[in-house]
């Protein structure tokens, strides 16, 4: 017999990743606060459009009508909802029940304290979207894209991380790491820098790769990570193939082969609009703090200088609270120095 699953936080990603696992015959259940979204859902089907043409028929339900244990919670919502959203799971879980968290950030140690260390696994998507409206959203990556890494915090190959790998299989190709906070920190690596630069600069990841400065920003913030997580002791795992440490080897032989490199990593997902940027555009409260202000506090404590992280975590912050517009224009606010400079 399957698992009952539940997926709780419907938007760009949940939406997509719900339709496919109730396509591949999963018994899943969306659950959103968002009345509207859950309508669109039930009537119409989860359409995804973009890089993929689909709809498909799903039950999605609003919080309040969750019901009985679920076996298996998948939980995509955006963590700046965790204080309300993670004691709603609580009724729904018993000791055998297992939460993957697939949020952006580093959000296990938030989510066990909530639902318990020992149901507690994480895994971080490798693939972006963006939430078009009721029942609908784009995939802005291409299908090959479509990956997961997946773990237990203590790296061990257990008999329920195998099976949430089958079910996510469904949904793209999931991988099974022994490293999980390095695979969190590799996402990282990408959402501090791509998706911080999305959102400062209000644009999609293609804009951002098309800039010659913008281009040099974001893998200014790349090496501020890699040299964070080194300081912290963090081992950062190859994602989609690429390890993070490349860029370095890279910038030494030259800026360009940086560059070109960057820009052929990131192609796939030239459509991507950051999901802080889809928040910053309907006026939402957005993940900079799980994010990019998460980077700027661990690389205070380490006594590691991100100048150009600790810049674009402000000019994020500003738009949040209507002190700078939605322009491109915010690139001037950035002060970026030669890559080889700063490695």
């Amino acid at each position: 017999m399957g698992q009952r699953i539940a997926l709780v936080g419907v938007g760009s990603l949940g939406t997509i990743l719900g339709a496919l696992l109730s396509k591949g015959g999963e018994d899943i259940v969306l659950v959103d606060i968002n009345k509207e979204h859950v309508k669109a859902l039930n009537e119409k089907g989860a359409r995804i459009a973009g890089h993929m043409d689909l709809t498909v028929p799903v039950k999605a339900i609003t919080p309040d009508k969750m019901e009985g244990i679920y076996d298996l919670v998948i939980y995509l919502t955006k963590t700046t909802y965790d204080d309300k959203a993670l004691p709603e799971i609580l009724p729904y879980i018993n000791d055998k029940s297992t939460v993957i968290t697939l949020q952006n950030g580093v959000p296990e140690e938030k989510v066990a304290s909530v639902v318990g260390k020992e149901r507690t696994i994480g895994g971080a998507v490798g693939w972006g979207a963006t939430f078009q409206g009721p029942g609908v959203s784009e995939l802005t990556s291409e299908k090959e894209a479509m990956t997961y890494d997946i773990g237990e915090p203590d790296g061990s190959v257990t008999p329920r991380i195998q099976a949430v790998k089958g079910i996510l299989d469904k949904a793209g190709k999931a991988e099974i790491t022994p490293n999980l906070m390095g695979i969190r920190w590799t996402k990282l690596w990408v959402n501090v820098s791509m998706s911080g630069m999305s959102a400062a600069l209000a644009c999609t990841y293609g804009d951002v790769l098309d800039n010659e400065k913008s281009i040099c920003a974001t893998c200014s913030i790349m090496v501020e990570t890699l040299k964070t997580a080194q300081a912290i002791g963090i081992k950062m795992e190859p994602i989609q193939g690429a390890s993070p440490y490349l860029l370095l080897d890279l910038i030494k032989k030259g800026e360009d082969d940086a560059l070109g490199t960057m820009r052929m990593l990131f192609n796939a997902h030239r459509d991507l609009k950051a999901s802080m940027l889809q928040d910053l555009e309907k006026g939402l409260p957005c993940e900079v703090e799980t994010l990019n202000g998460y980077l700027s506090r661990k690389s205070a404590k380490a006594g590691v200088p991100t100048p150009v992280n600790d810049k674009v975590t402000q000019i994020i912050r500003g738009i949040q609270d209507g002190k700078y517009p939605l322009s491109f224009d915010n690139l001037d606010m950035i002060d970026v120095r030669p890559l080889k400079e700063i490695i």
